[in-house]
């Protein structure tokens, strides 16, 4: 296929440069001329589009991405048809796959390689979670981008469970170097699949080489079928019996041994990861910010200073040597929410000063949503004060809510203070919100009972304009809860994104 370099796609997406190519499609680095952005579009190439299966498993997966909203999933922004080229449009992803990262470095540390096998886990869930199965997880096919954060792309042969046809009995997808047995062997795959060849990408980020290597890609996929993989230990002695024990089981040939979902996995990751931790009394790379976001009981297995952040174990040191326990305590209760996440990068000027709060205070908040739930594990990236790090809404269609009054996020300064000024920092602006605060306890919403009769007082609202807007809060009270109420999404986005909510007060 001759490149497409310098093309405009429907008037909209300038073809900068080609960043990658497959056997079907090759992918661009482009603008999108509407937003002003850098985005990634994949084009079919024009002999695929004449083979109807060929041209509906790439509409396939347009669709299936679309489903997934996920910090740790290539977000799909739009898909269309231009003068016989089928494309579809990705949020572009400024830095390296996972195989190349193995490439350059060799066998990665093995907390970070436990991290990302949990960021690839948790996108897996949340496919699995809507029938989606990837069939095609590799390194190759995740993305490490510029913060250091897995995100897994290239659905191009996903299939949902409730679908038939498109796959030719006995006909393998994927590729053999992670494929698992059942796939191998041409039978019905679900999650249990994509488990088994995620187990096979951390061992290779743990030993730098693939299990099996043969004559040929058959006589590889045969060994998935026949062998066990060989004993991660003897080719990386440090590897701990704990890991070694959950590699085991994602790649167990057996599906009753297997894992029988993502769900029972990431337990065992996240366990692995802490114990990893507490056993070097360290963390490196994303393993760090990993570690942030684990369950409660693989919390409880971290050392006791790795529980806390630094600079807060640091105040409390200081404290306890200078004006004792009880000293520390009070003050603590007063003033606790001047310590944590600081002022990062948001400014402060000789009037107002920024708030700091605890660093996981920020809580999703979807009380009309059918599971109460609008990715609770990314809500901390909205007060971490590292810039690029975004708490995502849910994927919706067109400009609506799926017909909900709203959806937010809320910044918990205990024990409470009197903001002025509420700003929010967002990568995608022009979209809506409305600023609440309730003195606590938290106030409960649902169906039947809107945001404002469950306590929440309204304080301001209108348009974010810009990628900082800052909305002046009236009237002023001492709150203990601050929540952005997202009302309306952005123009050509199906979510909102919120890279910072910073809280201002008088000086």
């Amino acid at each position: 296929m001759s490149t497409l370099v310098g093309i405009q796609l429907n008037g909209r997406y300038r073809l900068e440069a080609q960043i990658g190519a497959g056997g079907m499609s090759t992918v661009y680095r482009a603008i999108d001329t509407v937003l002003e952005r850098s985005v990634a579009v994949k084009i079919m190439h024009r002999e695929f589009a004449h083979d109807s299966d060929q041209l509906e498993r790439f509409r396939r997966e347009a669709r299936a991405v679309a489903q997934l909203s996920h910090a740790h999933i290539v977000t799909v922004i739009d898909a269309g048809e231009d003068a016989g080229h089928p494309y579809i449009v990705f949020e572009y992803v400024d830095g390296e796959t996972l195989k190349e990262r193995i490439r350059r470095l060799g066998r990665l540390p093995v907390d970070q390689a436990l991290a990302y096998t949990i960021e690839i886990a948790r996108a897996l869930r949340c496919a699995h979670q809507r029938g989606i199965v990837h069939r095609d997880i590799k390194p190759q096919n995740v993305l490490i981008d510029s913060e250091g954060s897995a995100k897994v792309t290239d659905f191009g042969i996903a299939r949902s469970l409730d679908e038939e046809g498109l796959t030719v009995d006995g006909r393998v997808l994927g590729t053999t170097d992670y494929v698992s047995p059942e796939q191998a062997l041409g039978q019905v795959v679900n999650g249990q699949t994509d488990i088994y060849s995620l187990g096979v990408v951390l061992y290779e980020m743990l030993t730098g080489d693939v299990p099996f290597h043969a004559e040929n890609q058959v006589a590889v996929a045969m060994k998935h079928v026949r062998e066990d993989l060989p004993d991660v230990r003897e080719r990386r002695p440090e590897v701990s019996a704990t890991v070694a024990r959950v590699i085991d089981r994602m790649t167990a040939t057996e599906l009753a041994v297997r894992y029988p979902d993502s769900d029972a996995l990431i337990a065992d990751l996240e366990d692995a990861l802490a114990l990893e931790a507490a056993r070097t009394r360290q963390s490196t790379g994303e393993a760090t910010a990993v570690l942030r976001t684990l369950s409660e009981p693989a919390k409880k297995r971290l050392p006791l200073r790795m529980r806390w952040h630094p600079p807060v174990v640091a105040s409390l040191l200081v404290g306890l040597l200078s004006i004792g326990v009880l000293g520390f305590a009070a003050k603590e209760l007063i003033d606790r929410t001047e310590r944590g996440t600081g002022k990062g990068n948001l400014e402060e000027t000789k009037d107002r000063k920024i708030v700091s709060v605890k660093r996981g205070s920020a809580k999703a908040y979807d009380p009309f949503g059918d599971d109460g739930r609008e990715h609770d594990e990314e809500a901390f990236r909205a007060v971490d004060r590292v810039p690029g790090t975004v708490w995502k809404t849910e994927g919706y269609s067109g400009n609506t809510l799926n017909n909900k009054p709203g959806v937010g996020i809320y910044v918990d300064a205990v024990p409470g203070v009197e903001a002025v000024e509420a700003v929010i920092r967002t990568p995608v602006p022009d979209w809506k919100a409305e600023i609440y605060g309730a003195r606590g306890p938290l106030p409960e919403a649902g169906e039947g009972r809107s945001i404002k009769a469950a306590g929440w007082k309204k304080l301001a609202g209108g348009t974010v304009k810009a990628k900082q807007t800052i909305f002046p809060l009236r009237p002023t009270a001492r709150y203990r809860y601050y929540l952005v109420w997202i009302t309306a999404l952005p123009p050509n986005d199906p979510r909102v994104q919120i890279d910072e909510i910073g809280l201002r007060k008088v000086a």
